[in-house]
């Protein structure tokens, strides 16, 4: 009889490989080439090389089956099915539903009154048939490169596509067990909202069933820059204690040690979707299953081979799964634990073996971790040593028995409240205050090409050194790729100015040979209109955080020199405050006297809270780095009375001239001309003033600057109509090239002494 036992592994890469190729390209297969070769290298039998090349054959047709029923045409309207996945936030329900066939399509649907949300808010609506009308649509564009994508969270679904729901109406209800637990889920989660305070519910709520959506984006970010969203994550450890606390519950009543296992194997998975089912949640739970199953039948089952059939398990379920950033953590994390046995159990002191835990599993993650976020937590190596211990056997446990208290008559869960809280809110405030230490994050920008298999080469051949004691040839290993791809960031010899497409709004980054400057003309944002409450979102969209950061970032960009701000308007300065909250900034230029505007608050405040310096600036302002000159042009007194007192730039390198404008119209166009007329006539790229209003762009100052490229930045279908037809035609009418980042995406030109070269980002 052939031996499974340690050879599972190969099984999953099998799996693995077969799954990439159905989504990606056939090329894949060859892999499975790779994966033989290995196979024989360990000795394996004929009959595992067979069944190695069966399984992938197999999972290959399976998943392409299953790819090919997701291309079949929704018909409108549809008959769907509500699933746990979906979130009600302002005036908008989006979320997963399956049609008749098991297939996820993601629905958004506006609320027509207060009433409606109300009546949808009010129960679970898994397990709910509606029929929905409404149009399927294509994920929108990127606006960068390093921006968030709906299409890759689509894939990760195996979700047909977005359904724009014009109505839903509701015809019957699913009365299936999975329709019950998730019920007792959206009970659980109200009665928590009822009972537990305000600053304790949503921390509950993560920690015992899997719900986020209340945890504030400023205590997110926190744990994000300790290294410790985890956390909140219902994780391993979370299993391993529950099973436990069930588990000696019931011997602890005299229920026999087997009856007590099967009793355990019911139970979890039903923990497991109370938990939201996350894919750490379902890791932990099938491999626990799978231990107690082989023990219940005394079968020997090591801890990696119960890792990798959970594996194959999980990703014949959810093919869509690999792409899942949470699933693809979770299974090198533990991986890393189970394949680092010798390295770890060469810790002596509690403290030693958290370290090494932590370190281990941010060696085999920090290059996926860059690949997705862009940064690394330094400070996690010392955060996990003291959060993990406190959370999983303090905070969880109490958490746990303020839940049971919480159903029991009488004022003692009230005094255990008022006890607990005080404390929570205490290491709340630590927190946020560890979070503001600066350089503790290393924002070294995302690995393309090559840079990934060189990250993870290096990081395999650093577990086998450590494995052989072998530490200074590990921390070699280790540290010269990791430098190399941190210094790879400054060997960009042109110029670099980026339009970057932040909708309606204005962000423009330039970037100086080798990184030698960097600076920032305006950071987008959000026109907000005042509205009614029950319309109101948790959390605002944020330009700054959610488009602008994640492109700095993404670039490696951790510093910003200047940061020029070039009048008070929301869509130039309100992504400020989250920019400079996320990037060291130098100084901040703004026009004068807009400091008075009530738009320029919070970035004022942040600026203040990190002691940044502020400066007026005007024309005859400049400054001079290496063979770039930078001169503000405009404006030339200190009133400040709106667009045409916008702060404007003119850049000069080696021939190349560069003219941004902010929002500045006809009068200060042609005031401009009066003014510095030589200087700006046979401008290389003009940002062209206000998004292409009609009330800019006048005819007089385009045939003065003759640009030889403009750029428009102005939103997609935007309400105003930047930019404006008329301005546009005459641009067209002169023969002068043209783009516009609403429809062209964000615009990176290179200039060196061949020329500008434009790309899209």
């Amino acid at each position: 009889m052939v031996n499974l036992k340690h050879k599972w592994i190969y099984y999953a890469l099998s799996v693995l490989v077969a799954v990439l190729a159905a989504h990606e390209s056939v090329g894949f297969l060859c892999f499975l080439v790779v994966i033989g070769a290995l196979c024989l290298y360990r000795g394996f039998h004929t009959v595992h090389l067979m069944a190695l090349a069966m399984t992938g054959i197999l999972v290959y047709g399976y998943s392409s089956w299953q790819l090919e029923k997701l291309d079949q045409p929704l018909e409108l309207p549809a008959v769907l099915t509500s699933t746990d996945t979906y979130t009600i936030n302002g005036q908008t329900l989006r979320g997963l539903m399956k049609d008749s066939e098991g297939r996820p399509v993601y629905i958004v649907y506006l609320f027509r009154s207060e009433e409606e949300k109300q009546q949808y808010d009010s129960v679970p609506l898994a397990g709910t048939v509606f029929l929905v009308e409404g149009l399927l649509e294509e994920p929108a564009p990127k606006n960068h490169r390093y921006h968030f994508y709906m299409g890759d969270y689509l894939k990760s679904k195996g979700a047909i596509g977005i359904l724009k729901a014009a109505s839903l109406k509701k015809l019957d209800q699913q009365e299936a067990l999975l329709q019950k637990i998730y019920e007792q889920r959206f009970r659980l989660s109200r009665h928590i909202e009822r009972t537990f305070p305000a600053s304790l519910s949503a921390e509950a709520q993560a920690l015992l069933i899997g719900v986020n959506e209340g945890v504030e984006p400023e205590i997110e970010r926190a744990y994000q820059k300790l290294g410790i969203t985890h956390l909140f994550a219902i994780s391993g450890l979370h299993i391993a204690l529950v099973s436990l606390l069930f588990f000696q519950g019931l011997l602890r009543l005299h229920v026999r040690r087997e009856f007590a296992t099967l009793l355990l194997l019911i139970v979890l998975p039903v923990y497991a979707l109370l938990a939201g089912g996350a894919p750490s949640v379902w890791r932990a739970v099938l491999v626990v299953e799978l231990v107690l199953l082989a023990k219940y039948f005394r079968w020997h089952l090591p801890m990696d081979d119960a890792l990798s059939i959970s594996f194959i398990l999980f990703v014949l379920w959810e093919p869509g799964s690999i792409y899942q950033i949470g699933f693809q953590l979770s299974y090198l994390a533990t991986a890393s634990l189970v394949f680092s046995g010798p390295i770890l159990a060469r810790a002596t002191t509690w403290w030693g073996q958290g370290f090494l835990i932590t370190f281990v599993c941010q060696l085999l993650t920090y290059p996926l971790l860059l690949v997705h976020f862009y940064e690394l937590s330094i400070s996690s190596f010392i955060a996990n040593i003291l959060f993990v211990p406190l959370f999983s056997f303090v905070i969880l446990p109490i958490n746990i028995i303020l839940l049971i208290i919480s159903f029991l008559p009488g004022p003692f869960g009230g005094w255990l409240f008022y006890l607990y809280e005080p404390a929570r809110e205490l290491l709340t405030s630590l927190i946020l205050y560890l979070q503001d230490i600066p350089y503790h994050m290393w924002v070294a920008g995302k690995p393309t090409g090559v840079w990934p298999f060189i990250l993870y080469i290096s990081v395999f051949i650093v577990l086998i050194l450590l494995i052989k004691k072998r530490y200074q040839h590990a921390a070699i290993y280790l540290l010269i790729p990791a430098l190399l791809f941190h210094s790879s960031r400054y060997i960009e010899r042109d110029v670099l100015v980026t339009f970057i497409n932040v909708g309606q709004g204005d962000s423009i980054l330039v970037e100086l040979p080798y990184k030698r400057g960097v600076y920032l003309i305006d950071t987008g944002g959000v026109l907000r209109f005042s509205q009614e409450r029950w319309k109101e979102r948790r959390n605002n969209y944020e330009v700054g955080a959610q488009i602008v950061v994640p492109y700095l970032k993404g670039k490696g960009i951790a510093a910003i020199d200047k940061l020029i701000i070039t009048h008070a308007d929301a869509d130039h300065v309100e992504g400020a405050e989250e920019v400079i909250k996320e990037i060291r900034v130098g100084e901040i230029h703004i026009t004068p006297d807009s400091y008075k505007k009530s738009v320029m608050n919070d970035l004022l405040d942040e600026a203040e809270k990190q002691q940044i310096v502020i400066k007026e600036q005007m024309a005859g302002g400049e400054w001079k780095k290496g063979q770039a000159q930078f001169d503000y042009i405009w404006p030339s007194d200190t009133v400040y009375e709106g667009n045409n007192d916008s702060l404007t730039l003119l850049m000069t390198y080696k021939g190349f001239k560069g003219l941004f404008t902010g929002d500045l119209e006809e009068a200060g166009e042609l005031a401009l001309i009066m003014q510095e007329g030589s200087k700006i006539a046979g401008i290389d790229v003009l940002k062209a003033g206000h998004h292409g209003s009609k009330t800019s762009s006048s005819e007089r100052f385009i045939d003065h600057t003759n640009p030889t490229l403009t750029v428009f930045m102005a939103g997609k279908d935007n309400r105003y109509g930047h930019p404006h037809e008329e301005v546009v035609n005459r641009f067209i009418s002169r023969n002068l090239r043209y783009v516009t980042t609403g429809q062209e995406g964000t615009i990176e030109i290179s200039i060196n002494k061949n020329g500008i070269t434009m790309r899209k980002q």
